[in-house]
């Protein structure tokens, strides 16, 4: 009979965005900043520990247990910051779901939409799935609807399929598909594999043709699908933990 192998000491950071508390990259901030204890020792980014026999603080807080996974698909309004908080007060993802979710569950924007956008967001309490999802070497599709100012000539078009560089980087091809024009824009469905800074805004400026609206539509194979905008809706495991690592 095989013998189950005794807990390994884990990475801080990984302990704590298993507790729900925030992702990695922010624990490992509060690691940095001398907010982490254990066994009485201030802790330092690197050091692992043992939840089953060391005593893990959070400033002076004992650690609770890992909080179950918890993700959700929310249909981000513009205007609605991709934040847990805000320094300027503007309201955050958070302020969409409902007290029991938006405190104490640690859940937190898994990758970012900007202020601007509307669309697919995920939230999630798992440290771990944050990170799968968010890596650039998964290269996770999503899928964007946008409006641009005009008409894009074929030659626009051929460039944005291959790729704008951007900061003297280049970018990865982006599919593009024209859907129809109107009042003087035209209607393009996007599907990239990368999450660079307003990636799609910036490239659009570039060719000559302003964004006037853009929504997000899918993450992976997880669409919107009916979801209204400004509401949200919990995710099986199933949905989520088949998508690793996404197409």
């Amino acid at each position: 009979m095989a013998h189950e192998r005794p807990p390994q000491p884990q990475r801080l950071q990984k302990l704590i965005a298993a507790a729900g508390i925030c992702s990695r990259r922010h624990a490992e901030d509060l690691l940095q900043a001398g907010r982490v204890q254990v066994n009485g020792r201030t802790a330092q980014l690197g050091d692992r520990a043992d939840p089953n026999a060391d005593e893990i603080r959070l400033d002076g807080q004992p650690l609770r247990p890992p909080a179950p996974p918890l993700v959700l698909l929310l249909n981000k309004p513009a205007g609605v910051v991709s934040s847990c908080r805000d320094p300027q007060g503007r309201p955050t993802v958070l302020d969409l779901l409902p007290p029991e979710l938006a405190q104490g569950q640690g859940l937190h924007p898994v990758g970012r939409l900007d202020t601007a956008s509307r669309g697919a967001l995920l939230l999630s309490n798992d440290g771990a799935l944050t990170l799968r999802l968010t890596h650039p070497r998964f290269q996770h599709s999503k899928r964007y609807r946008v409006w641009v100012q005009g008409e894009p000539s074929a030659e626009g078009l051929a460039r944005w399929r291959a790729g704008v560089p951007l900061d003297g980087r280049p970018s990865l091809p982006v599919a593009v598909q024209v859907l129809g024009h109107r009042r003087g824009g035209t209607e393009l469905e996007l599907l990239l594999r990368e999450g660079r800074n307003r990636q799609i805004r910036r490239t659009a400026e570039l060719l000559g043709h302003p964004v006037l609206d853009l929504q997000r539509t899918a993450i992976g194979a997880i669409g919107l699908g009916a979801l209204p905008e400004g509401r949200w809706r919990r995710l099986d495991r199933q949905e989520w933990a088949a998508q690793d690592p996404w197409p």
